[in-house]
């Protein structure tokens, strides 16, 4: 790293930090910390998710999967289609949920169910999220020492400390300041602005990793794997383990499931300035990521093709000194990209890439500080308060809250040994919580029929289920001898010989499995014990129980092909061409894969096919990529310009707290006049 690199990396940061310190005027009330007092724009909204989703561990996860099964995984993506567009065109749980004006998900729950399941869903949303957010902090420390090339410990103060430590606790404490500062006003402002800053510096390394990287160089390498696990051709991975068919398989079925479910960044789902703006939100999203996946897509190929093309042989001596220096192997699996990188970028790149990823580091755990700390605050203490806290106490516990998430978050990360792989880890530690809260969501939004009895059932089977896969995962060294002590011999015994370092069945099975079995269970009890149907339109702030200030369109028409793909009154026509184009261009591609797939059942591609093909998975979004740049540019800018007007103007009402009362929001009407 040179001090161009530290440059490059210190500028962002100073202008994020001085635009974080202005917004801390507008927070006056909880809703402000919670929700941005709900008053954010479409284009608000998705460049900031889109900032929040360009985490240092998901992208280091991102790097695991494409060194196990390279591009085959994105073939077998177009199967999703259908679902993605299921959920964003017709803002499927969002919208509902943004009806309900809950904060956080576990009040939607009191609402629709009891409080003392608000509490219990609450408590187990924080108990998964905190042990999910656990490795955060580690992968990406460890991330930075290898790709900066720092030194493995620090003396500091006359002890020796592991560097990767260092780094985590100056990056939280970054992290923790943002958040503090402001909560989700504060944050939703800085990672938009994060995110239109990224859009652009993403160009600039995708331009240079092209030129220094031919399609050549790069067939050639994918082109090296053994058969039964190829890179390129998506019907030639039969020995593929883990990243395979039947993961995309099970991610179709429990995407719609999953919905909203998890909680990482849980106060955009409330930010939104209406219903409307929130499903279109999702929807605008899609036309946002071709830079970011474009960035991602090129530095996999880059560090792929740099350790395994014999060309670059010279220089893998110096990769090879640092990857052998790790003892942990799953460590090593997950770093093995970032050092690769480190060693292959120039001057300049890499401090845009290093600031790419720090920007991004600090949108999405100033998120989840604010998500887990937020959640145990509003859904565990303020239920169990009789009488609502001050404003100005409110907002203290809440940060107080924060603060100790971070502190988890480094010891967590300081003392936990990672045996799995990082995507497995986060299936089953979501599952703690996902597993069952899916039921209670979706059957809480759209089945009057869904009852209190049903969703504490859902709840309990899911999370017993993926916790007793989380104690088999991390205790089977200790478990499986008993269990082959117990069985002695048999197909049984043979088959725990078998898989003695490593329990047999991976994160995203025992995720699936869970999930089945919680549906089953909230159906059956459902139709067990359902005696009065739930008032849906009081729920939802509809017909005769609607707030002026989110008044929504009714659509008097009858049938129009328009609502197929979620088009309805409250569209402009801007929102139409919008919904339209996203629609055409996902069905492009889904009728592509169906049809390759139809074709390679008959006749397989030879490698040169599917490399011209992925070719052209690239060239489209280096041709829309900067359009999109521009457009959701401009709309940030717009939206943040917006924000600050509405928040200057805005009536605060301190009794919009996340409190409710019989079923009701403490700052709404009780009865229909």
């Amino acid at each position: 790293m040179t001090w161009i690199d530290w440059l490059i990396i210190v500028v962002p940061l100073g202008i994020v930090s001085v635009v974080a310190a202005m917004t801390q005027r507008y927070v006056k009330g909880v809703a402000d910390f919670m929700a941005g007092n709900r008053c954010a724009g479409r284009y608000l909204i998705a460049n900031a998710r889109g900032e929040m989703g360009m985490a240092v561990v998901s992208t280091v996860a991102g790097f695991e999967v494409f060194y196990q099964a390279g591009f085959t995984m994105g073939f077998w993506e177009f199967i999703r289609i259908p679902v993605s567009m299921f959920i964003g065109l017709l803002g499927f749980v969002i919208y509902r949920y943004r009806e309900t004006r809950a904060m956080t998900l576990s009040q939607f729950f009191e609402i629709r169910y009891s409080r003392n399941f608000r509490i219990f869903s609450g408590l187990m949303a924080f108990l998964s999220g905190l042990i999910n957010y656990g490795i955060f902090p580690a992968v990406a420390a460890r991330f930075f020492v290898y790709f900066c090339g720092f030194p493995f410990n620090l003396s500091v103060a006359g002890m020796i400390l592991p560097t990767f430590a260092v780094i985590m606790a100056f990056y939280l404490a970054f992290s923790l300041t943002m958040t503090l500062v402001g909560g989700q006003l504060t944050i939703m402002v800085t990672d938009c602005l994060e995110g239109i800053l990224s859009l652009w510096m993403y160009w600039v390394v995708i331009i240079v990793l092209m030129v220094m990287f031919s399609w050549s160089e790069v067939y050639q390498a994918l082109s090296t794997a053994p058969p039964g696990k190829s890179l390129m051709n998506p019907f030639d991975c039969k020995h593929q383990a883990d990243f395979n068919i039947g993961y995309i398989l099970i991610g179709l079925l429990t995407g719609i499931y999953s919905t909203m479910a998890w909680q990482g960044g849980h106060a955009f789902n409330s930010s939104a300035a209406n219903a409307h703006e929130a499903k279109m939100a999702g929807i605008v999203a899609g036309w946002r990521g071709f830079g970011k996946g474009l960035f991602i897509a090129l530095l996999s190929l880059a560090a792929y093709t740099f350790l395994t093309h014999p060309d670059f042989a010279p220089k893998m001596v110096k990769v090879n000194e640092i990857l052998n220096s790790i003892d942990n192997p799953q460590i090593t699996n997950q770093m093995r990209m970032p050092v690769a990188l480190g060693v292959l970028l120039p001057v300049g790149v890499k401090g845009l890439v290093c600031s790419l990823f720090l920007l991004g580091l600090i949108a999405c755990d100033s998120s989840y500080l604010h998500s887990w700390g937020s959640i145990f605050v509003q859904d565990v203490m303020v239920p169990l308060r009789r009488t609502p806290m001050s404003p100005k106490r409110h907002i203290l516990a809440l940060r107080l809250a924060i603060f100790g998430v971070a502190v988890f978050g480094f010891f967590f990360s300081l003392f936990f040994r990672q045996t799995d792989y990082i995507l497995m880890f986060f299936a089953l530690t979501g599952a703690i919580y996902v597993g069952g809260a899916g039921s209670a969501i979706i059957g809480g939004l759209y089945w009057k029929k869904g009852t209190t009895g049903a969703a504490w059932a859902a709840m309990i089977t899911g999370s017993t289920l993926a916790g007793a896969g989380i104690l088999c995962q991390q205790g089977w060294t200790w478990i499986q001898p008993r269990l082959i002590s117990f069985f002695e011999q048999g197909d049984i015994c043979d088959y725990l010989v078998e898989h003695a370092t490593k329990f047999p069945i991976n994160g995203i099975w025992m995720n699936f499995f869970a999930i089945l079995v919680s549906v089953t269970v909230y159906v059956i009890i459902s139709l067990l014990t359902c005696k009065k149907d739930f008032n849906m339109e009081q729920m939802l702030h509809r017909g005769a129980y609607g707030i002026a200030s989110e008044h929504k369109k009714e659509d008097p028409r009858g049938f129009q092909w328009g609502k197929l793909i979620g088009i309805d009154a409250n569209f402009t026509k801007a929102d139409r061409a919008i919904s339209i184009s996203v629609f055409s261009y996902k069905m492009f591609w889904f009728l592509a894969g169906f049809i390759m797939l139809a074709w390679n059942l008959i006749s397989r591609w030879p490698l040169q096919w599917w490399s011209v093909y992925w070719y052209i998975h690239i060239i489209i979004p280096l041709i829309l990529g900067p359009i999109t740049t521009i457009w959701f540019t401009w709309g940030g800018i717009r939206d943040l310009r917006q924000l600050f007007q509405t928040l200057r103007i805005v009536k605060r009402d301190s009794r919009d707290d996340g409190t409710v009362v019989n079923h009701h929001n403490l700052d709404e009407p009780r009865e229909v006049k």
